[in-house]
């Protein structure tokens, strides 16, 4: 039993012995494996790094530091009721101008006006020398009374070959004679009273009189000239300022509106702006339009009126006369100044709470001097850049600066 157990030991022994050493053989190739994986794995990290390292530095050299912000000025859009006007660019008018004329022939012998001078009707302007008409008027008056008592003698002729008639005395013929003679000394007396009127009528006129009232141009005649009924030359010229007009246009598309309001009888009101269309000058309203359409510019002339008692409106002067068509109630009104134009129309900028800018497209209603109506694309109480705009980009950082324009709410976040 001993030899057979030991011969079966020793044929177990080698199987044991053969096992032994191929394990512990493996985990040495396994540990390496290991080693391998965690040291690929720590290469990757480390290239990861270095590409996402190189990736900031690339941006960070392409985009450079970051932008300061830009400053602007803003202003809030509001709501409220925006005026629709009619603009049009026109002259001053005089109410009347008058150039006044000698209507008689004579030499000047006064001057009774001072150049720029305020006259009403029937004041006296000049005087021609009347001494012509004096006498003309002194001989018609004695004509006159040489012609009654020839008509007065005649009258008594005639009475007298009346009853001479009647007693058979006299011929018809004879009293008929008489009764002719009476006839043209009446007719004498009759002409002789029209050359008299006609005398204080050439007198009258050597007082040259305001046929208005108004101002007074230049002197254009002096004293000790001689002027004439046909001189082309006035002595001065008179202008009616009060009141005054203004013609001006506006496009024949824009018409059909102002003949509606005119035919319901409504009153537009109008306001004259001076030359740079900046200060208001008067006001009034509008008095009339032209009866065509001038074909050559596609507008129509309107005329407007105004008081003009302080005296601010001249003749020939230059106006922008802005006529009051209709009032736009409830809509949101923001700055000219806000609005920009590009190639997709109209947009504005608008400054978001986080201090950077919003391209809002938006469309324009009526367009006044200063302030437009917005019909969409903004709501009341944001604000909307009004300078610096030029620099601006979508989301671009900004600082507001200074107060808000047009009595604008305050600004958010500073």
């Amino acid at each position: 039993m001993t030899l057979q157990g030991t011969s079966i030991s020793r044929e177990t022994k080698p199987v044991v012995v053969d096992t032994g050493p191929a394990r512990s053989a493996s985990r040495p190739w396994l540990q390496r494996r290991w080693l391998w994986v965690l040291a690929l794995v720590i290469l990757a990290a480390g290239l990861y790094r270095h590409h996402a390292s190189s990736q900031r530095a690339a941006s960070q050299a392409t985009s450079g530091p970051a932008r300061p912000p830009v400053s602007v000025a803003v202003a809030t859009a509001r709501q409220g009721d925006m005026p629709v006007y009619l603009t049009g660019l026109g002259s001053v008018t005089a109410y009347n101008t008058v150039a006044v004329k000698s209507r008689v022939d004579g030499q000047l012998v006064n001057v009774a006006f001072h150049e720029g001078q305020l006259v009403h009707e029937g004041d006296l302007l000049a005087e021609v020398d009347p001494r012509p008409f004096q006498v003309q008027l002194e001989q018609a008056q004695g004509q006159l009374a040489r012609d009654k008592a020839q008509l007065e003698d005649a009258r008594l002729t005639l009475a007298r070959f009346k009853q001479l008639r009647a007693e058979k005395v006299v011929s018809q013929q004879e009293y008929d004679d008489q009764a002719s003679r009476f006839n043209q000394f009446t007719g004498a007396i009759m002409a002789d009273q029209a050359t008299i009127d006609s005398a204080k009528l050439q007198l009258t006129y050597a007082h040259i009189t305001a046929p208005i009232s108004g101002r007074t141009g230049l002197r254009l005649v002096d004293v000790g000239n001689v002027v004439h009924a046909n001189d082309q030359s006035p002595v001065v010229v008179i202008t009616q300022q009060e009141p005054i007009t203004a013609v001006f246009t506006i496009p024949e598309d824009e018409l059909p509106p102002v003949i509606k309001k005119l035919k319901a009888g409504e009153q537009l009101p109008a306001e004259a702006y001076d030359r740079a269309d900046q200060n208001q000058i008067a006001s009034g309203s509008l008095l009339s339009t032209d009866n065509q359409i001038d074909s050559n510019t596609g507008t129509l002339r309107l005329k407007a009126i105004f008081e003009n008692t302080d005296g601010v409106l001249f003749p020939n002067q230059f106006v922008n006369v802005h006529l009051l068509l209709d009032v736009k109630r409830g809509t949101v009104i923001a700055p000219v100044a806000a609005i920009q134009r590009g190639a997709r129309g109209s947009f504005t900028y608008v400054v978001k709470p986080d201090h950077t800018v919003e391209m809002r497209p938006v469309t324009l209603g009526p367009t006044g001097r200063t302030e437009v109506a917005i019909d969409s694309g903004l709501a009341a109480g944001e604000v909307v850049v009004v300078e610096g705009a030029d620099k601006l980009r979508e989301g671009t950082p900004v600082q507001v600066r200074g107060g808000e324009h047009e009595g604008a709410s305050p600004k958010p976040g500073g």
